[in-house]
């Protein structure tokens, strides 16, 4: 059984690359070649409207609630340049979408969801909050930069007691230098406390901010629950949802292409053989991805962890290089054995009239190479005419010189 699978890989091949016994020429080439990435390109979209029916992890609960609920990163000091930096990084956003779905939401998202975009899609709140986020990374600025102006102001004037510099001149302007930059620091501290104190009083940001704090910690372990099972199970299902929408394609191209070669219908089975693979493609990639969804997310992070535990990463790094070698080994084989092997060589050498031995261009009816003395022909022991030395077939009557 396992004997017929490459006669019947190479039978697929010849398929995909000749119509009627003949190579296909480059324009039908070209034509194939881009119906299949069309389709393909058809395929990977249909599969993104598929799948976009099942709320995923991200759409069910959005990283905002997660932020806010879960992990419960806002709190009375930093949500302020949270919620600023968030809006920010929205309007900067070229995909932005106007809004999200909120029906596929979980119910304690969706409020807040909504609470969170009435003061993001404000331009007025969503201005002083920048303006807001703006001044205080000045104040941020202002106070390293006068956490190292009093350092050098103490250097020097620790220098001016000792008696290392008589001048005075620099601890001097250090000192001016010191109030100006002060007074520019408390500006901006009280320029950044009546503009916080008026968003806080915005009604959209009280109720924000409200409804994250009537969340209870019942109501917060549950959605976290939650989350767990979907970030476990959405894998699966997402393969679920396409394999539904891949099978049928499947199933249709490998009908038709059955009934175009028992029919002997060679312009379908061209086609049909293309679209086959084409749709194995994403079959292909679906199936990877959910291997690396599970396996690094859960089964790597794990062993990694109980590497850490025990002191003994370095085993990790050293299978790593175990595996790259493993793959480049392969590799190496795939392409000097199957794609670059002696036997393709020949076969082109012999096509474009060029010497088996050294590859270097016969003189018209070359019976040896003049530049390596390589015998170009030889007798078949069926017709006892004469073919290539290197040939499988007899030129004269195609007898098989390497059966099987």
């Amino acid at each position: 059984m396992l004997r017929l699978i490459p006669e019947s890989l190479r039978r697929f091949r010849q398929r995909l690359t000749s119509l009627d016994q003949q190579p296909l020429s480059r324009a039908a080439l070209v034509v194939i070649v881009f119906l299949d990435l069309f389709v393909l390109g058809a395929i990977f979209d249909g599969l993104a409207d598929h799948t976009a029916q099942l709320a995923g992890p991200d759409v069910r609960v959005p990283p905002l609630c997660r932020s806010l609920v879960i992990d419960a990163e806002w709190n009375a000091t930093n949500r302020l340049d949270r919620l600023a930096g968030s809006v920010s990084a929205w309007q900067a956003d070229p995909y932005r979408e106007a809004r999200d779905d909120r029906s596929k939401q979980h119910p304690l998202c969706a409020p807040i969801v909504a609470a969170y975009e009435a003061v993001r899609d404000d331009a007025g709140l969503a201005h002083n909050l920048q303006q807001s986020q703006r001044l205080r990374r000045e104040t941020q600025d202002l106070r390293a930069e006068l956490a190292r102006i009093k350092g050098a102001y103490d250097t020097r004037l620790l220098e001016t007691i000792a008696g290392k510099d008589g001048e005075q001149k620099d601890t001097a302007a250090i000192r001016q230098t010191m109030r100006e930059k002060t007074a520019v620091l408390d500006e901006r501290v009280g320029a950044l406390a009546l503009l916080d104190a008026s968003i806080e009083q915005d009604p959209r940001v009280r109720a924000l901010f409200a409804r994250v704090a009537n969340v209870s910690d019942a109501e917060r372990t549950a959605l976290r629950d939650e989350l767990r099972r979907l970030d476990f199970w959405y894998p699966a299902k997402r393969l679920g949802m396409e394999m539904l929408f891949l099978l049928p394609l499947l199933a249709a191209f490998t009908f038709w292409n059955a009934k175009s070669i028992a029919g002997r219908r060679p312009f379908q089975t061209l086609v049909s053989s293309h679209l086959l693979v084409v749709v194995l493609i994403p079959v292909f990639f679906k199936l990877a991805e959910l291997a690396y969804d599970i396996i690094p997310r859960r089964l790597l992070r794990q062993l990694i962890e109980l590497l850490e535990s025990l002191r003994l990463v370095a085993l990790w790094h050293y299978l790593l290089i175990a595996l790259a070698i493993a793959a480049a080994l392969a590799l190496v084989y795939l392409f000097q054995k199957k794609l670059f092997s002696r036997e393709k060589l020949l076969q082109r050498r012999i096509a474009r009239g060029l010497c088996q031995g050294c590859g270097q261009q016969l003189p018209p009816d070359s019976a040896y190479c003049p530049a390596c003395g390589t015998a170009q022909f030889r007798t078949c022991s069926r017709c006892n005419a004469l073919t290539h030395v290197h040939g499988r077939y007899c030129r004269a009557c195609g007898f098989d010189a390497q059966p099987g």
